[in-house]
This record gives C-alpha cells, sequence and structure tokens, in this order.
C-alpha cells in the first residue's frame, strides 16, 4: 500500500512538474539531503564554469536490470518502486535498509525520439552493509572502483523534456577540456554517449531539489595531480 501510494504520488508530482516548473541550473551545491541521510563520498578535483569534476571514492550499488522505455521519468518510477521494496525488507535476508542518497538512472540514450532507451536505476548501499548488500530477485550488486565524473547540476522535478537538454548542456561546459577527451575515449564505440541522472530528493520533496548529470570517466595519471 505504501509503494502505491508513492507510486501515484510520484506520478502527480511528474505530471505538475510538465505544467511549467522549469529548472534552474546550479553547480557546487551540497545537496540538503546528505545532511540528513547518507550519500557516496567524493572528492571535487575540479570547478569549472557550469559543473566540476568529481572523484567518488569506492562505493557499492544495489541495480535493478535494464528497463526499456521512452520516458527517463517512467524508467525511473519503475526502478525505484523495486528498490524501495528492497530496502523496505523485500530481500533474501528479510532485512530493512536505510534509506540514502542519490537515486541514479543510467541512461543509454535511443538512436530517436520514438525509440525506447535503456536504463538502469540503482540505490546507493549504506556503509554497513556494503560489505554484505542483501541479494533480491531482479536485483544485482554494482561495486564502483574509484570513479570520475563531471557533474552538472539543476534543481526542481526531473522530467523528460529538458533532460536531454542538461546532458547535452553538461558536454558543452567540459567541451574543448581535458575532461572532454578522457569523457570521449571513456565512451568510445557508444552509439551515443551513456549518462547518469542523480536524484537526491524524495517525491514528497517540493522545496530545496537538487538534481545532476553525471558523464563518467577514466582519468589518465599524469590528470589527476
Amino acid at each position: 500500500m505504501a509503494a502505491f501510494s508513492l507510486f501515484k504520488l510520484s506520478l502527480l508530482l511528474g505530471l505538475l512538474s510538465n505544467l511549467g516548473i522549469w529548472p534552474e541550473t546550479h553547480v557546487g551545491i551540497v545537496p540538503p539531503t546528505c545532511s540528513r541521510i547518507e550519500c557516496p563520498s567524493y572528492d571535487v578535483i575540479y570547478a569549472g564554469d557550469g559543473y566540476e569534476i568529481r572523484r567518488y571514492n569506492e562505493s557499492v550499488w544495489m541495480s535493478t536490470s535494464s528497463i526499456e522505455d521512452i520516458s527517463l521519468v517512467g524508467a525511473t518510477r519503475n526502478g525505484f518502486l523495486q528498490l524501495f521494496n528492497y530496502i523496505q525488507g523485500k530481500n533474501m535476508y528479510e532485512e530493512k535498509i536505510e534509506m540514502t542518497a542519490p537515486v541514479i538512472s543510467q541512461v543509454s540514450p535511443s538512436d530517436g525520439p520514438v525509440c525506447a532507451s535503456s536504463f538502469v536505476v540503482s540505490f546507493y548501499v549504506p556503509k554497513k552493509n556494503q560489505a554484505n548488500p542483501p541479494p533480491a530477485e531482479g536485483l544485482h550488486v554494482q561495486k564502483w572502483g574509484t570513479t570520475y565524473t563531471a557533474v552538472r547540476q539543476f534543481r526542481g522535478f526531473v522530467m523528460d523534456s529538458s533532460v536531454g537538454e542538461e546532458a547535452a548542456a553538461l558536454y558543452e561546459n567540459i567541451s574543448g577540456t581535458v575532461w572532454e577527451s578522457a569523457v570521449d575515449k571513456s565512451h568510445a564505440g557508444e552509439t551515443a554517449t551513456t549518462y547518469t541522472v542523480a536524484q537526491y530528493n524524495s517525491p514528497f520533496e517540493f522545496e530545496n531539489r537538487v538534481n545532476e548529470i553525471w558523464l563518467t570517466f577514466t582519468m589518465e595519471d599524469e590528470f589527476t595531480s
């Protein structure tokens, strides 16, 4: 029942956001959510114009299978409900797990506007559970090593109509920099560059919403000093 109510509220907020509550762009804001619940740790290694470069420490994520959908909002809602049930105890240990942030959606864009893209939605596993995260049907563990990301922040509710533009704006932000070269090298061979949407707030929160676009990449040693 709680999951169904959450679904209905998320749907309502998605409809409201598409009525014209357009997000504003920011950079360098520590999401207020991270003062209340656990978030993955990172260091900012460079602050640019409209973006920053972060080095995330090793982390563990619980992830859905690939979800095919034409809507990021719809796929994220689908994935989040699976992960919400997981942390409420629908796992093989029947263990409840503390909520964390962000919930991330990795986006593998489609070739056309009416074709389904692929989405993998993930929950950051709290440190106390990372050594032995409870397994669950339909979910799998991702273990990240040290991970570099180019990050662009924006406010409001994430919308299908603008999230692609935010991703394109981040790529434009890093254009002509060593970060662009690192991203291109890391995503070589992809038909369209995979990016990640990080959402820090629950659907119940209307204020102080912070979202991010991530472009992950590997880093050559000469650039890390």
